[in-house]
């Protein structure tokens, strides 16, 4: 298995990450620690508040900058302020490099979408993103972007994991050449423990978080899973050496339930972050 997806840009983007949501104090070492382990992709966000961690680990590292592929997003608040372009510039300083590799809009934020798109594009024609892309959007808010769009998002960052599937979602974008990417690919820890992915792991001789993250790269999506674990960043980057077979695939696509652990995109206005 190829381990990069070639973007509807040309660009190539490693289909495994490290995300660091939520990782706080330990974000610079579990950085170290993916780059150590062979990640190359970092997915960070304004809203996590440790883009200037996840920059000091990639400087520390000593792996040329141009070997690391930076995700990072546009903040709902900036967005509704008018503030892309001052938040863009901020995540550039934070992050310490003049150029991000991916820069999504974080949430379809209803009333300033199509601006906020407009303001991705230009961002892009300058040279200071290899590639624009969208989180957490359904399809109506992908036909919304479109309709304003003159570069198609190169990709949309969604949740995704054994329980929510999101073929529906997959099947639009993929018509559109958008790559899809898994965010709490995982499903934040609550699906381990199926029945189904437990017997899978024994017959692989594998974890239930390796079954399931191979299963998402066979279904053709980019994955982040997010740890601050040494030793689970590394159990979580040993997928490439096996293939679950097509039955067994059938039997993870079965999993679906629709169910959703985080924020439904439809309703994530009035979230207190």
């Amino acid at each position: 298995m190829d381990m990069y997806k070639t973007l509807n840009n040309g660009v190539k983007m490693p289909i495994l990450g490290l995300g660091v949501y939520k990782s706080g104090e330990d974000t610079k070492q579990a950085v170290l620690d993916a780059l150590e382990a062979g990640y190359r992709h970092i997915d960070t966000a304004a809203l996590y508040k440790n883009e200037a961690q996840v920059g000091e680990a990639i400087r520390e590292s000593g792996i040329p900058r141009e070997e690391i592929f930076i995700t990072t997003k546009l903040w709902n608040d900036d967005m509704k302020n008018g503030t892309q372009m001052e938040a863009f510039e901020r995540s550039l300083k934070n992050l310490g490099t003049d150029y991000v590799d991916l820069y999504l809009l974080h949430w379809p934020v209803s009333q300033a979408l199509e601006q906020s798109w407009k303001i991705l594009e230009q961002i892009y024609k300058e040279g200071r993103v290899r590639a624009i892309g969208v989180s957490n959007c359904h399809m109506s808010h992908l036909m919304r972007v479109m309709a304003a769009a003159t570069v198609v998002p190169a990709v949309n960052q969604v949740e995704c994991h054994p329980y929510l599937s999101q073929k529906p979602l997959r099947t639009f974008c993929n018509n559109l050449s958008i790559a899809m990417e898994a965010w709490s690919p995982l499903g934040r820890g609550r699906v381990l423990n199926d029945p189904v992915i437990g017997q899978l792991a024994q017959k692989y001789n594998k974890t239930p978080a390796q079954i399931i993250l191979r299963w998402e790269l066979q279904e053709n999506w980019i994955v982040i899973p997010k740890s601050v674990h040494r030793e689970r960043i590394i159990e979580n980057s040993s997928i490439f050496d096996f293939e679950l077979d097509s039955a067994d695939m059938a039997r993870m696509d079965g999993l679906n339930k629709d169910m959703r652990f985080g924020t439904d995109p439809d309703h994530f206005e009035n979230k207190q972050w």
